[in-house]
This record gives C-alpha cells, structure tokens and sequence, in this order.
C-alpha cells in the first residue's frame, strides 16, 4: 500500500462566507483558521495550502465573553526602546473592527511562509457588503455558538 501525498495540481479551492454577527471571536477565528488550512479536506498535507478562501462579514459585531471586552489589550512594539503601544478592545472594535478579527485568525495560523500565504486567503469586512459575489461563496454555518 502506497502513502498518497497531495501534489499542487490536485488542490480545488472553494470560498466561503462566514457571518460574525454575534459570535463569539475565539471560536470563530478557530473554525475559520482550520478552514483556511484545509484540514476539513480528506487531502490535507501539512506542508501545503490545500484550504480555502474565507470571507468574514460583519466583523464589527463580534463579541467577546466574560469581561473581555473591557480588558483585553492589544500591544504592538516599533522596535525601538520605549516603542510599545497598547490599544483597548473597545477602542479597536470602534476604529477598526477587521482587524480584530483578522488577528484572532492569524495567530490560529502557522507562524511561518505557509501561514503568510494562508492568510492572503482571508477576506474580512466590517459590514454585510463585500466585492466577492462573483466567487459565489458558499455559506458557512459554524460549529460552536
């Protein structure tokens, strides 16, 4: 018995919408990482992109559990001493919500090449509209609340 391994040919891509509204950031940004990987595919190999495309709508009505939303702080660092900054939840949810959900998303990814060309198949909007209706997403109903 032969050990198939999945060539780049071989791979059909497909793209999803996901609806945030309501959900709970963690589990979304988990089920949509494991989307993005292609672990849901009989053909997963991990050292390949077998996912698929995702597009997040309504990124702007994710929510948090417990007292998250008034704790949870995002720091980021320009490199030079005394560079760090740091940014409260709500403040970023109001100003930019895609990007809350985008980094939820890329820390479920690897944290190499892989996960960097992974994450160019992400597609996250804050509102319901998006330019992808000629992709014909699928919609995509999640697991977990």
């Amino acid at each position: 018995m032969k050990t198939h391994s999945t060539k780049a040919s071989e791979i059909k891509r497909e793209w999803f919408i996901v609806d945030a509204d309501d959900k709970i950031l963690g589990r979304l940004a988990a089920e949509v990482a494991h989307i993005l990987r292609g672990k849901h595919k009989p053909m997963f190999t991990p050292h390949l992109d077998t996912g698929d495309h995702v597009v997040v709508v309504n990124a702007a009505k994710v929510r948090l559990s417990g007292n998250k939303a008034e704790n949870k702080v995002y720091y980021r660092h320009s490199g030079y001493p005394g560079g760090i900054r740091e940014l409260k939840y709500s403040k970023l949810i109001e100003t930019r919500p895609e990007q809350v959900v985008e980094q939820a998303i890329k820390g479920m990814l690897p944290h190499n090449r892989l996960g960097r060309s992974l994450s160019s198949k992400l597609k996250v909007y804050a509102g319901s509209d998006h330019p992808h209706a000629a992709q014909q997403p699928k919609p995509l109903e999640l697991k977990n609340g």
